[in-house]
């Protein structure tokens, strides 16, 4: 059995759907309510199409191609750490990733759905959290299913998107996207430190 509450953290860390709203916000700003819906939908179902695919193939394309698990949880850990700095001194997700708006056609998969919602922290952690020598079958499935629930919340707000940003505002996503970057650098912090203890049979 898996720790859900840990596990549901990280996922909502590396995923911030509430970093995502902002971003949503912007890329259908000219869209009617029946068009912004179908443009989460597919977010939602292409993030986790994405998702879905690391959990089940990105253990074995590292050892298809002979990287041992433990130095890409060591490497893992510091993009993810890297990724934490980006989030809490640098641009915040919502700044970041609405600048790479150029046209509504495509919004709903780029940037909404990658890197917005499957970002590269999000990948790393699908990654991490399903090692095949640490998690069973069953331990894996609940943690698709922890990861499906955080994008289920992503999902909500989408939705609502309207009056979570006239609650919180731009700078209030910005607030909650440093704080997940500083709870994601923790994070990322074990995970180098159980790598290199793993790998150096420590």
């Amino acid at each position: 059995m898996i720790d859900l509450v840990a596990t549901f953290i990280i996922f909502f860390s590396v995923v911030d759907p509430i970093g995502t709203v902002p971003v949503f916000i912007a890329v259908t700003s000219r869209f009617d309510n029946s068009a912004r819906k179908k443009v989460a939908l597919m977010a939602i179902l292409v993030a986790a199409g994405v998702l879905l695919f690391f959990v089940v193939a990105g253990e074995l394309i590292l050892t298809a191609m002979s990287i041992p698990l433990p130095a890409f949880q060591i490497s893992g850990g510091i993009v993810l750490f890297l990724f934490a700095l980006s989030m809490i001194f640098g641009e915040s997700k919502p700044d970041e990733e609405v600048k790479l708006l150029k046209n509504h056609q495509d919004a709903a998969i780029y940037p909404l759905a990658v890197p917005s919602i499957a970002g590269p922290g999000a990948m790393l952690a699908s990654v991490l959290l399903t090692k095949n020598d640490q998690f069973s079958i069953w331990e894996q499935a609940q943690t698709v299913a922890v990861l499906f629930a955080v994008l289920a919340v992503t999902y909500g707000l989408m939705l609502l998107a309207g009056q979570v940003n006239r609650l919180i505002g731009a700078s209030g996503a910005s607030v909650v996207s440093r704080v997940m970057g500083l709870i994601l650098a923790s994070v990322a912090t074990s995970n180098t430190l159980a790598g290199v203890k793993t790998y150096f049979g420590l």
